[in-house]
């Protein structure tokens, strides 16, 4: 994973409030849910909300598409676990141990 890419992730990540988005996204599992929701779960005014939205989504860690009316976000699965595998993967100076092998998530395609 790019270094510029793992720094522009953990910025994202480093805001309370879209903190709170990711894990909600990622609860949603990747169906994801529509922008309006997750304001409304987190009570977010929609104008705080699309500033957190964009600023998760240049850090590639959110993914929109939209359906009729509505556009739904749903957290970028391979982005997440490309985040974890970096930061763990000299875990344990190379020997075998739990934070080598993450629990399987709904967002794995394999």
């Amino acid at each position: 994973m790019d270094s510029n890419l793992v720094v522009r992730a953990l910025s994202a990540l480093a805001h309370e409030s879209r903190l709170a988005i990711f894990r909600t996204l990622v609860v949603a599992g990747p169906d994801g849910m529509p922008a309006g929701e997750i304001g409304q779960q987190l009570d977010l005014a929609p104008s705080r909300l699309s500033f957190h939205l964009k600023d998760l989504s240049h850090a590639d860690l959110v993914k929109a598409r939209q359906e009729g009316r509505f556009i739904y976000y749903s957290a970028n699965f391979d982005a997440m676990n490309g985040l974890v595998g970096f930061l763990t993967e000299n875990c344990c100076a190379g020997a075998t141990c739990a934070a080598s092998s993450p629990p399987a998530c709904c967002g794995d395609e394999s």
